[in-house]
């Protein structure tokens, strides 16, 4: 049995086609969200990776902030729930979830069976998210993929007080004004933005074992400066940015399993 797992953010698309509840057989991720093409390039790229035709899907879930905007789907699954299932797929373990997306993060609490037990989000201020660091990127010239690079090379950590992102984009041209190095000021964005998340993980506790997911698990520095401020070992879950969509497939799976439809969409009864 094919399923599908369609997970549209705010920066970024993903799919992943899972074959009998077990399989990846493509994960995609396009750095482009709703109200882009995006959604349909991933869709497309995944099919194609997978060498299957859309009708031979038994069942797609659909989660994410662009859920509503999407076309096709057979079910709409919160991206807290799709979070939960696909992180404790692939790491049995794990009772925190830290998910940073492009313009949210979230922390997930998980109960031994890999329900949620508890969860809060931020998603009304882009500070301690992607675009946070991507408008300190612009600021410093650089790709956000070559902050965590930067931050490497960092001497000592330039603190930024301000919790706004429109604020500490002033606070970063001045301190580099004052003749700050980049990778010093790098630190202190990092540090910024996990205090800024471990605000969110005070709310609702924390219990090891901690995995991060989304994209930016992929820069170690803010994982590090999450570490630092926790005090806790953090496990990059594999795959980070695939985690909504593989649970949204992990779901479609189990839901077409339950009631008995695992024939294709060719002979399903619309």
């Amino acid at each position: 049995m094919l399923t599908m797992g369609v997970d549209i953010g705010s920066a970024s698309s993903k799919v992943v086609i899972l074959k009998d509840g077990a399989e990846i057989l493509a994960g995609v991720a396009v750095p482009v969200g709703t109200g882009t093409t995006g959604p349909s390039r991933a869709l497309q790229q995944a099919l194609e990776i997978a060498k299957v035709e859309r009708n031979e899907i038994s069942k797609v879930v659909i989660t994410g902030y662009g859920r509503m905007t999407f076309e096709g789907a057979d079910e709409q699954i919160s991206e807290i729930t799709c979070h939960a299932k696909g992180v404790h797929h692939l790491v049995p373990s794990a009772r925190t979830i830290i998910d940073i997306g492009g313009q949210d993060a979230k922390v997930i609490k998980l109960d031994e069976q890999g329900y949620v037990s508890n969860f809060v989000m931020n998603e009304k201020c882009a500070a301690g998210t992607g675009r946070f660091l991507e408008v300190m990127a612009r600021v410093l010239e650089v790709h956000v993929s070559e902050l965590q690079v930067l931050g490497d090379k960092a001497d000592k950590v330039v603190p930024i007080s301000s919790t706004c992102t429109v604020f500490a984009e002033s606070e970063v041209i001045s301190q580099l004004a004052a003749g700050q190095k980049s990778s010093d000021v790098v630190a202190g964005i990092h540090q910024s933005v996990a205090r800024r998340v471990a605000g969110l993980v005070g709310r609702v506790g924390i219990t090891p074992e901690v995995v991060m997911t989304g994209g930016v698990a992929q820069n170690a520095g803010v994982v590090k400066a999450l570490e630092k401020e926790l005090q806790v070992s953090i496990t990059v879950a594999p795959r980070s940015q695939l985690t909504g969509a593989l649970g949204a497939a992990l779901i479609a799976f189990e839901s077409s399993y339950r009631a008995g439809t695992g024939s294709t969409r060719r002979n399903k009864s619309r």
